[in-house]
């Protein structure tokens, strides 16, 4: 099974008033730590999805041979983001298998990815999920048959929608860390340990 990755990193960080693909993290950006966590894992193809300050946050990718895509219409919505990574990696690299994550989810490793890969050649279901915070959601994996219903999803749905659409065919993957995600100061001061 071909896996690719589609990093979204497109929006606008408005709660936050600052580009949070910048936040620094154990001595990288927040989005060169998210761009290794999928290059060291067992996925085939990356890809990343900016839009808005697209300039300003690709100074701070240090892998220079990942491909970089700058959606012109992020302001339609996070599924119109990941339909643009996801149609990039069909038609260059004919994937079976997709992962979505985000930038924002600073505790999305390498070991998490291969779980979620682990957990589809396991399991045999369609979708794998991050479970957490009495919800499920991303970094989610998909496979082909899935394709078309994310390619239909309309502006600010995400794949949530089409997770819970299917859930018998869902295998989950606890992951408690997945609720922090970086949208506003106190959330990052939070996380990087200064008060």
């Amino acid at each position: 099974m071909k896996t690719g990755v589609i990093l979204l990193a497109a929006g606008s960080s408005s709660r936050l008033g600052r580009p949070k693909q910048l936040i620094n993290y154990q001595d990288k950006t927040l989005i060169q730590y998210s761009i290794e966590a999928a290059q060291y894992s067992a996925a085939d193809d990356l890809v990343v999805v900016l839009g808005c300050n697209s300039e300003l946050i690709q100074t701070g990718i240090e892998s220079k041979e990942v491909p970089v895509l700058v959606h012109a219409h992020w302001e339609e919505g996070i599924s119109s983001s990941m339909q643009c990574g996801l149609r990039y990696l069909l038609e260059t690299s004919l994937v079976d298998q997709v992962i979505l994550m985000l930038c924002d989810q600073p505790y999305v490793s390498q070991g998490l990815l291969d779980q979620l890969m682990n957990g589809k050649k396991a399991s045999g279901k369609g979708i794998v999920a991050c479970s957490y915070a009495g919800t499920v959601g991303v970094p989610a994996l998909f496979d082909q048959h899935y394709f078309p219903e994310l390619l239909a999803l309309n502006g600010t749905e995400g794949a949530k929608k089409v997770i819970l659409n299917h859930q018998a065919d869902t295998f989950l993957v606890d992951f408690p860390l997945g609720a922090v995600d970086l949208d506003t100061e106190e959330d990052v001061q939070k996380f990087t340990g200064y008060r």
